[in-house]
């Protein structure tokens, strides 16, 4: 399963390793991609292991909030 979400307050290769490695870090997430431009990230999971609402808390607590 993919999932797009929105992510405001990326802006440099900092946030992106942040946001990157903490969807990484949950089990059932495969592989996390930022787009700094487009101010979102793609996320590859198996949603049988984990909700789009733990990527979204795994995010904001990197400190940046997700808008969809």
């Amino acid at each position: 399963m993919e999932q797009t979400l929105n992510v405001q307050g990326m802006s440099c290769g900092h946030c992106k390793v942040s946001v990157e490695g903490a969807l990484q870090k949950l089990d059932g997430v495969s592989a996390a991609e930022v787009n700094l431009e487009a101010g979102t990230v793609v996320v590859s999971y198996d949603e049988a292991n984990v909700t789009v609402n733990t990527m979204k808390e795994a995010i904001e607590d990197q400190g940046y909030d997700v808008t969809a």
